[in-house]
């Protein structure tokens, strides 16, 4: 009988074995085919003075090497590794969050730094990038195994997930010098340490992960459906007003700690760009009440915005999304089918036994009183809270698939939120990672 242990094994193969393949097919095709893109060799002096430490005009001594290395440079890895190298030098690049460019940044200055006589200073970056990347996915496909085991309760199955993880569709995206695999390893390991109750380790990754990219605040809804659910336990089942203030006021701390960084980072966009500046100078977004950065610089120069991507000539581009979203919407309906009313009332009318068996319902984690904690408290504990349900709750499915249970509805409607985004916001075609991580634990479970 396999095990957790062996299928880490065989998951770590796995994530090396699939980006070594994507890799290798990245230089086979580059040496084919001319890029699409030809931004790679968009690179001029820094308008502030290169660091001294690596002077950019020095001759590498294999040019060649370091040469392909830079050509590889493409997309919105020519924004990484300018900001890594320049700083945040023109108002487009604040679209860029600041993680990457300073792991990029740090990991070249120090462990790669012998390697900057060889193959250039630029070229170290981007091999910077290139090996933060793979090495976070690998991780990140390791963590997706126990978020996986945690749901599902099912090895093959969370193995399953995982494999299809490491072989899904936006894979370039998380071995080129994008965002993605920082973001899921943060991500994913924010919500699986949620899961296992260690609360303020996960709010620390998750507020990383808004370190990463812009969509890590929206992990604050784990946080906010956790304590949605404590506020209803505290209240109508354990009628304790202190309670309920004491996890509303941990809760808005918690979010406040994964929204930080965002603000943080348009608040040092402001004051680059617009503090000590004259009124013709500044920017439109400088003058808004509340004024966010990143929104106009979406809309302003990638077009990114509600119903704008809706054009005769995105056609194609929606036809190239339409599996993924179509198996999205079917992994949606299918549990709001198999469990309308759990989905309905966001996992109100849960049985007590499903919900008192998972963290991320549990009032454990709350300092509630002294009593003791023995399991013969805790099966009183549970007797009470069945006895004393508000919400009329589910009788009708006496054997749970753990696909439907109601820990899964948190992910459930993170993936019916991010395919909205996608396909009403997002241009269609792009970052499918963001909407499919979720729906690999729902494909896997269809196999059980």
């Amino acid at each position: 009988m396999t095990t957790p242990v062996s299928h880490r094994t065989t998951l770590i193969k796995s994530a090396v074995a699939s980006r070594l393949l994507l890799l290798s097919l990245i230089i086979l095709w580059r040496s084919l085919v001319s890029p699409y893109d030809t931004s790679a060799g968009l690179n001029p002096s820094c308008l502030a003075d290169p660091s001294p430490s690596h002077p950019v005009g020095a001759q590498p001594l294999l040019p060649g090497l370091g040469s392909a290395v830079e050509r590889s440079i493409v997309w919105d890895g020519v924004y990484y590794i300018r900001i890594a190298q320049c700083g945040y030098e023109y108002e487009q690049t604040y679209a860029f969050f600041p993680l990457l460019p300073i792991c990029t940044s740090l990991l070249s200055r120090t462990a790669l730094s012998p390697l900057v006589p060889v193959i250039g200073y630029r070229a170290v970056l981007g091999l910077s990038g290139y090996l933060i990347n793979n090495v976070s996915f690998v991780l990140a496909a390791l963590y997706f195994y126990r978020l996986s085991l945690a749901i599902l309760k099912d090895p093959e199955a969370s193995l399953r997930a995982s494999i299809l993880f490491c072989f899904n569709p936006a894979s370039i995206f998380y071995s080129s010098i994008y965002s993605e695999s920082l973001y899921a390893l943060l991500s994913v390991g924010g919500v699986f340490y949620l899961l296992s109750g260690a609360s303020n380790v996960a709010v620390l990754w998750l507020a990383l992960s808004g370190l990463s990219r812009s969509n890590g605040m929206l992990n604050a809804g784990y946080i906010f459906f956790q304590a949605m659910h404590q506020v209803y336990n505290a209240w109508f089942i354990k009628k304790k007003s202190f309670l309920v203030m004491q996890v509303l006021v941990v809760a808005a701390l918690r979010g406040i700690c994964i929204f930080v960084p965002f603000m943080a980072f348009q608040a040092f966009g402001y004051y680059n760009l617009c503090l000590g500046r004259l009124p013709n100078e500044l920017r439109p977004w400088c003058n808004r009440r509340l004024p966010l950065m990143y929104n106009y610089i979406q809309n302003q120069y990638w077009g990114v915005g509600f119903l704008k991507y809706f054009r005769i000539k995105q056609l194609p581009n929606f036809l190239l999304a339409s599996p993924i979203l179509s198996l999205a919407l079917c992994s949606i309906i299918s549990y709001a089918r198999s469990r309308p009313r759990l989905f309905l009332s966001l996992g109100f009318r849960a049985l007590a036994e499903e919900k008192s068996a998972e963290p991320l319902f549990s009032m454990e984690a709350v300092q509630e009183d002294a009593i003791p904690r023995n399991p013969g408290n805790r099966d009183i504990r549970r007797r009470k809270q069945t006895s004393k349900e508000v919400f009329p709750v589910e009788h009708d499915f006496p054997e749970i698939k753990p696909y439907l249970s109601p820990l899964a509805l948190p992910f459930i409607l993170h993936l019916l939120f991010m395919a909205a985004t996608a396909f009403f916001v997002m241009h269609v075609q792009d970052r499918l990672d963001c909407k499919t991580r979720w729906l690999f634990l729902f494909c896997s479970a269809q196999g059980s």
